[in-house]
């Protein structure tokens, strides 16, 4: 086992680890790969005042893209393709990406988990108007954080992020601890495609017309008002009356594991998925961002490996783990390192609860010409999912610091009548976004969020602009490395206490990134005292916040 690495950094300055030596297989060859999956952003790089600025352009348009042999799909997307353009840049860099939108609609890109000025953040109705078709907007931030990154529309994002309007974007460090022979970057979805039958899902990804997709109609009404998805005809506990073919009634997670019927990486499922290649004796990076909407559990077959970082934030001295799943929920990204033993191909497969689930399969293969291996999931195999509460072993934290605000965040769901119909909405306290309590705070204060799940699903909360530092579980605190996020997964019968300092002015959103759940009222936000925004809303654009 070769680990060839060494790591600094503080709670106060995070600095990630990770260079790439080889740049292989998200596009960095575009002659090969720019027909068969994203690849890289050109950047358009020159100096201003001694700061490296990269500018680059997405656009934001309709299209189709082949997800594997005889499934098709209709896509929106960033230049053309789902996942659209990496963006890779250098800490200390200055980014500027214009924005063209060609898409029917107005849309906007929030560049999820990294710290942008709050008018960078692409909330339409919160920071910015959405930008309107044949507009362009341009945002422009400093990568101030190296890390894994990913970016998605935030206007009636349930819709147009399930569409597939999502990338991501790499922010290398600027003196890297760490080097890597291959780096990958490997986005998982869910997609929907023909023989789908049951709850409409419109809007989303369907096979060319095959489905008639969910009704989004009732997931938001201009930007003051999000009265949820339509459930009438979903069983949640008692309530509904909605069954499968034997005529046992399904729940919503049920129902969802049902009609997204693809799993990809990187927009290819099955046997169109890119095999990972290796050399032996090599340090492999693979850099896990989940796009979706459900959790997916990943099994690395037999090969040992370590989690370096979790939503591009270090983790220090993690154990080598085998035959361990990897657990990513939605808006999470994991990085991984392993060495290339040489002891023959493999894959990593998905262990979700889902028939599609055998399309997820990554082949790792040593070199272009060795022959593919998918090896068949094994549903049967008892293995731990990976417990990060209990991953790491350093020195304990002190989980009784003083806080300045302390507010706690019951997150659940509820049947109510709307229009005549029973609707499910998804609820903070007891309450949908924009009747939620704001969480407001004074800049340099410290925040304690006590988030509890009493309900049956699980709640991947996202906090918009800052990183926050999970202290406790269920009553337990974490001992070891300082576990700093932006999107937490809370499970049923789950209590957590993050905490975070408030250093970035602004107005941001704090909600589920299972958006199906945002849309339907699971958002708050975080308000600084006294901050005023740059731009004035615009009535007419039709601002969708999500």
């Amino acid at each position: 086992m070769r680990w060839n690495r060494k790591r600094k950094y503080t709670l106060i300055t995070l600095t990630a680890a990770g260079v790439i030596a080889t740049a292989t297989w998200f596009g960095f060859n575009q002659d090969i790969f720019s027909t068969k999956g994203p690849f890289i952003a050109e950047a358009k790089t020159h100096h201003e005042n001694g700061v490296t600025v990269k500018e680059f352009e997405l656009t934001a348009q309709t299209g189709k893209q082949i997800l594997k042999d005889g499934t098709k799909v209709d896509i929106w997307s960033y230049n053309g393709y789902s996942p659209g353009s990496q963006i890779r840049v250098t800490e200390g860099d200055r980014v500027r990406v214009t924005l063209k939108n060609d898409l029917p609609e107005p849309t906007s890109i929030h560049w999820h988990g990294i710290p942008v000025p709050n008018a960078m953040d692409g909330i339409p109705g919160v920071t910015q108007n959405a930008v309107r078709p044949g507009e362009t907007f341009t945002y422009d931030f400093v990568a101030t954080t190296p890390g894994t990154y990913w970016y998605h529309s935030h206007q009636k994002a349930v819709e147009q992020e399930d569409r597939g309007l999502y990338g991501t974007i790499i922010i290398e460090p600027k003196d890297p601890k760490v080097k890597y022979d291959r780096d990958y970057t490997l986005v998982l979805d869910e997609w929907m495609s023909g023989g789908t039958t049951g709850h409409e899902m419109g809007g989303s990804k369907t096979n060319s017309g095959n489905m008639q997709g969910m009704d989004h109609s009732k997931m938001g009404n201009g930007n003051q008002n999000m009265q949820g998805m339509d459930h009438s005809q979903m069983n949640q506990g008692t309530q509904g009356s909605n069954t499968n073919s034997n005529g046992s009634e399904m729940d919503h997670d049920t129902m969802m594991k049902t009609m997204y019927n693809v799993f990809t990486v990187n927009g290819k499922a099955g046997q169109s998925i890119q095999p990972v290649e290796v050399k032996q004796g090599e340090n492999v990076k693979l850099r896990f961002v989940n796009a979706g909407f459900q959790t997916h559990k990943l099994h690395l077959q037999g090969q040992p490996f370590r989690i370096t970082h979790t939503d591009g934030q270090p983790i220090e001295n993690g154990p080598v783990l085998t035959d361990r799943l990897l657990a990513i929920a939605p808006g999470e990204r994991y990085d991984i390192e392993f060495t290339a033993e040489g002891t023959g191909n493999f894959s990593i497969d998905n262990h979700t609860d889902s028939s599609a689930a055998k399309d997820m399969v990554i082949p790792i293969q040593y070199g272009s010409d060795s022959k593919r291996v998918n090896k068949e999931v094994d549903k049967k195999e008892d293995l731990p999912t990976i417990d990060l509460s209990k991953y790491v072993k350093a020195e304990p934290i002190n989980p009784n610091m003083k806080f300045d605000i302390e507010q706690k965040l019951v997150l659940d769901s509820k049947m109510v009548t709307n229009n005549g119909k029973e609707t499910l909405v998804y609820t903070i306290n007891g309450k949908t976004y924009p009747d939620t309590d704001p969480i407001t705070v004074k800049k340099g204060q410290r925040v304690k969020l006590t988030l509890t799940n009493p309900g049956k699903y699980d709640h991947p909360i996202h906090l918009h602009g800052h990183f926050f530092q999970v202290i406790t579980k269920n009553g337990q605190p974490l001992n070891g490395s300082p576990l700093m996020k932006d999107t937490l997964n809370v499970r049923p019968g789950e209590t957590y206490e993050i905490a975070f300092v408030a250093d970035n002015d602004g107005n941001w959103m704090l909600h589920c990134h299972d958006l199906h759940h945002a849309s339907a009222g699971m958002v708050t936000e975080v308000k600084y005292e006294g901050f005023k925004p740059s731009f004035t809303p615009d009535p007419t654009v039709g601002n969708m916040p999500e």
